[in-house]
């Protein structure tokens, strides 16, 4: 996000790296259909059933992961989207309200991964 004049925004800070230029989305990233796989659909049934009730603060939303990972060469980012994808099916929410979302890793034993999440209000300030 990069400040505009006459906008609600506020500027980013001084220390970050800005390039005007439009983020590209994942579903822009590839041509054609894209199909879920048996991995993806076991991932979301174990986790649409795994997840405990939930009421939600206010939107907009933050949300902060720890992923815990066996093997540390695992992208960080990469359980992000179809986690949240997850979340917003289970909890009935639109992801385009998530204003921010942290995500960390963390050094697990084989066979002891997991995710953590919680979901706040995003506050700007």
């Amino acid at each position: 996000m990069y400040y505009l004049k006459n906008s609600n925004l506020t500027p980013p800070p001084k220390k970050m790296n800005v390039m005007r230029i439009k983020p590209l989305s994942v579903n822009e990233c590839f041509k054609g259909q894209r199909f879920r796989t048996d991995a993806y659909k076991s991932f979301e049934r174990e986790l649409l059933f795994t997840l405990p009730i939930l009421k939600l603060p206010e939107k907009p939303w933050r949300i902060t992961y720890v992923f815990g990972f066996s093997n540390m060469r695992a992208d960080v980012d990469n359980p992000v989207k179809p986690t949240t994808d997850i979340l917003s099916k289970k909890y009935g929410f639109n992801d385009a309200d998530v204003h921010g979302i942290t995500a960390s890793k963390i050094k697990t034993e084989k066979g002891s991964e997991f995710i953590s999440f919680s979901i706040e209000t995003f506050n700007q300030s």
